[in-house]
Protein backbone atom coordinates (compact mmCIF):
# COMPACT_ATOMS: atom_id res chain seq x y z
CA UNK A 1 0.00 0.00 0.00
CA UNK A 2 2.41 2.40 0.68
CA UNK A 3 4.29 1.78 -2.35
CA UNK A 4 1.33 3.20 -4.13
CA UNK A 5 0.59 6.19 -1.74
CA UNK A 6 4.38 8.00 -2.38
CA UNK A 7 3.84 8.02 -6.09
CA UNK A 8 0.22 9.70 -5.98
CA UNK A 9 2.05 11.93 -3.07
CA UNK A 10 4.56 13.08 -5.49
CA UNK A 11 1.78 13.42 -8.43
CA UNK A 12 -0.24 15.51 -6.07
CA UNK A 13 2.24 17.94 -5.25
CA UNK A 14 3.51 18.12 -8.91
CA UNK A 15 -0.08 19.31 -9.99
CA UNK A 16 -0.10 21.71 -6.94
CA UNK A 17 3.16 23.24 -8.02
CA UNK A 18 1.62 23.36 -11.50
CA UNK A 19 -1.61 25.12 -10.31
CA UNK A 20 0.82 27.52 -8.09
CA UNK A 21 2.78 28.68 -11.14
CA UNK A 22 -0.54 29.36 -13.27
CA UNK A 23 -1.64 31.06 -10.12
CA UNK A 24 1.78 33.21 -10.26
CA UNK A 25 1.73 33.98 -14.01
CA UNK A 26 -1.35 34.91 -13.48
CA UNK A 27 -0.97 37.68 -10.81
CA UNK A 28 2.12 38.79 -13.07
CA UNK A 29 -0.53 39.33 -15.97
CA UNK A 30 -2.73 41.74 -13.65
CA UNK A 31 0.27 43.63 -12.88
CA UNK A 32 0.93 44.09 -16.56
CA UNK A 33 -2.34 45.00 -17.65
CA UNK A 34 -2.04 47.79 -14.79
CA UNK A 35 0.96 49.10 -16.87
CA UNK A 36 -1.13 48.89 -20.52
CA UNK A 37 -0.89 52.17 -21.98
CA UNK A 38 1.42 55.31 -22.68
CA UNK A 39 3.39 55.47 -19.08
CA UNK A 40 4.11 58.92 -17.20
CA UNK A 41 6.99 60.86 -18.84
CA UNK A 42 6.07 60.37 -22.45
CA UNK A 43 3.94 61.92 -25.19
CA UNK A 44 0.26 61.45 -25.35
CA UNK A 45 -0.99 59.72 -28.33
CA UNK A 46 -3.07 61.57 -30.44
CA UNK A 47 -6.47 61.12 -29.67
CA UNK A 48 -9.15 62.18 -32.78
CA UNK A 49 -12.72 61.57 -32.32
CA UNK A 50 -15.88 62.99 -32.74
CA UNK A 51 -18.54 65.24 -30.12
CA UNK A 52 -21.86 64.40 -30.16
CA UNK A 53 -22.40 67.04 -32.66
CA UNK A 54 -20.01 65.39 -35.27
CA UNK A 55 -17.45 67.56 -35.03
CA UNK A 56 -13.76 66.40 -35.40
CA UNK A 57 -11.48 67.15 -32.02
CA UNK A 58 -7.96 65.93 -31.63
CA UNK A 59 -6.19 66.21 -28.46
CA UNK A 60 -3.75 67.83 -30.17
CA UNK A 61 -6.07 70.88 -30.48
CA UNK A 62 -5.53 71.43 -27.01
CA UNK A 63 -1.98 71.87 -27.03
CA UNK A 64 -0.78 74.80 -24.48
CA UNK A 65 -3.38 73.73 -21.82
CA UNK A 66 -3.03 70.97 -19.05
CA UNK A 67 -5.25 68.57 -20.12
CA UNK A 68 -7.10 65.92 -18.12
CA UNK A 69 -8.08 62.92 -20.44
CA UNK A 70 -11.30 61.30 -18.68
CA UNK A 71 -12.25 57.91 -19.82
CA UNK A 72 -15.52 57.54 -18.47
CA UNK A 73 -19.38 56.18 -19.64
CA UNK A 74 -22.71 57.23 -18.78
CA UNK A 75 -23.56 53.78 -17.64
CA UNK A 76 -19.88 53.92 -14.98
CA UNK A 77 -21.16 54.29 -11.74
CA UNK A 78 -18.23 55.41 -10.56
CA UNK A 79 -17.41 57.77 -13.31
CA UNK A 80 -21.02 58.99 -12.30
CA UNK A 81 -19.70 59.99 -8.89
CA UNK A 82 -16.84 61.21 -9.90
CA UNK A 83 -18.05 63.58 -12.13
CA UNK A 84 -18.70 66.30 -9.81
CA UNK A 85 -15.15 66.48 -8.53
CA UNK A 86 -14.41 66.98 -12.31
CA UNK A 87 -17.04 69.28 -12.60
CA UNK A 88 -15.48 71.43 -9.30
CA UNK A 89 -11.74 70.90 -10.28
CA UNK A 90 -12.71 72.09 -14.13
CA UNK A 91 -14.28 75.21 -12.60
CA UNK A 92 -11.22 76.18 -10.18
CA UNK A 93 -8.40 75.42 -12.82
CA UNK A 94 -9.89 76.68 -16.25
CA UNK A 95 -7.98 79.93 -16.00
CA UNK A 96 -5.11 79.65 -14.47
CA UNK A 97 -1.36 79.49 -14.94
CA UNK A 98 0.52 76.51 -15.11
CA UNK A 99 4.37 75.88 -14.98
CA UNK A 100 3.45 73.42 -18.28
CA UNK A 101 0.92 75.58 -19.75
CA UNK A 102 -1.88 78.13 -19.46
CA UNK A 103 -5.72 76.98 -18.49
CA UNK A 104 -6.83 73.22 -17.86
CA UNK A 105 -9.48 71.27 -19.36
CA UNK A 106 -10.71 68.15 -19.57
CA UNK A 107 -11.15 65.58 -23.03
CA UNK A 108 -13.94 63.40 -22.01
CA UNK A 109 -13.53 60.32 -23.43
CA UNK A 110 -16.66 57.80 -23.52
CA UNK A 111 -16.86 54.62 -23.25
CA UNK A 112 -20.54 54.43 -23.97
CA UNK A 113 -22.65 52.41 -27.33
CA UNK A 114 -25.60 55.08 -26.56
CA UNK A 115 -25.69 58.31 -28.32
CA UNK A 116 -28.70 59.62 -26.50
CA UNK A 117 -27.11 57.85 -22.92
CA UNK A 118 -24.04 59.71 -23.36
CA UNK A 119 -25.37 62.96 -24.18
CA UNK A 120 -27.98 62.64 -21.04
CA UNK A 121 -25.20 62.27 -18.98
CA UNK A 122 -23.26 64.83 -19.89
CA UNK A 123 -26.13 67.21 -18.79
CA UNK A 124 -26.72 65.73 -16.33
CA UNK A 125 -23.84 65.81 -14.81
CA UNK A 126 -23.26 69.70 -15.33
CA UNK A 127 -19.91 68.56 -18.29
CA UNK A 128 -19.89 72.06 -19.25
CA UNK A 129 -16.59 72.04 -21.05
CA UNK A 130 -16.80 71.46 -24.94
CA UNK A 131 -14.12 68.66 -25.66
CA UNK A 132 -16.27 65.68 -25.46
CA UNK A 133 -15.73 62.46 -27.77
CA UNK A 134 -16.88 58.92 -27.92
CA UNK A 135 -16.78 56.66 -30.99
CA UNK A 136 -19.61 54.88 -29.34
CA UNK A 137 -17.72 51.34 -29.60
CA UNK A 138 -17.83 50.85 -25.94
CA UNK A 139 -14.88 48.64 -24.62
CA UNK A 140 -13.90 48.64 -28.79
CA UNK A 141 -13.18 52.24 -28.10
CA UNK A 142 -10.40 53.77 -30.22
CA UNK A 143 -8.75 56.01 -27.69
CA UNK A 144 -9.58 53.57 -25.02
CA UNK A 145 -7.16 50.95 -26.77
CA UNK A 146 -4.40 53.04 -27.74
CA UNK A 147 -3.95 54.28 -23.62
CA UNK A 148 -4.66 50.68 -22.88
CA UNK A 149 -8.04 51.53 -20.41
CA UNK A 150 -8.80 47.97 -18.89
CA UNK A 151 -11.34 49.51 -16.33
CA UNK A 152 -12.92 53.34 -15.93
CA UNK A 153 -12.78 55.98 -14.58
CA UNK A 154 -9.34 55.99 -16.13
CA UNK A 155 -7.66 59.34 -16.23
CA UNK A 156 -4.45 60.76 -17.82
CA UNK A 157 -3.23 64.32 -16.77
CA UNK A 158 -1.04 65.88 -19.61
CA UNK A 159 1.00 69.12 -19.97
CA UNK A 160 0.44 72.02 -22.37
CA UNK A 161 3.21 70.04 -24.63
CA UNK A 162 1.70 66.60 -24.59
CA UNK A 163 3.75 65.11 -21.69
CA UNK A 164 2.05 62.43 -19.67
CA UNK A 165 2.27 63.76 -15.82
CA UNK A 166 0.07 61.55 -13.75
CA UNK A 167 -2.32 59.26 -14.20
CA UNK A 168 -5.55 58.17 -12.79
CA UNK A 169 -5.49 60.99 -10.55
CA UNK A 170 -8.77 61.19 -8.88
CA UNK A 171 -10.75 64.20 -6.25
CA UNK A 172 -8.00 65.70 -4.21
CA UNK A 173 -5.42 63.82 -5.86
CA UNK A 174 -6.40 66.17 -8.77
CA UNK A 175 -6.91 68.98 -7.42
CA UNK A 176 -3.08 68.38 -5.22
CA UNK A 177 -1.34 68.12 -8.19
CA UNK A 178 -2.59 70.81 -10.37
CA UNK A 179 -1.90 73.10 -7.69
CA UNK A 180 1.26 71.75 -7.21
CA UNK A 181 1.79 72.89 -11.10
CA UNK A 182 0.43 76.32 -10.72
CA UNK A 183 2.97 79.33 -11.60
Amino acid sequence: MNIFKKPLFIVGLAALSFIGLGFMEGLNNMSEDQGRGPSIGSKAPEIEMNDPNGKTIKLSDLKGKVVLIDFWAAWCRPCRMENPNVVATYKKYKDAEFKDGKGFTVLSVSLDRNKNDWIKAIEQDNLEWDTHVSDLKYWNNAAAKLYGVQSIPKTYLVSGDGTILAKDLRGSALRNALEKMKK
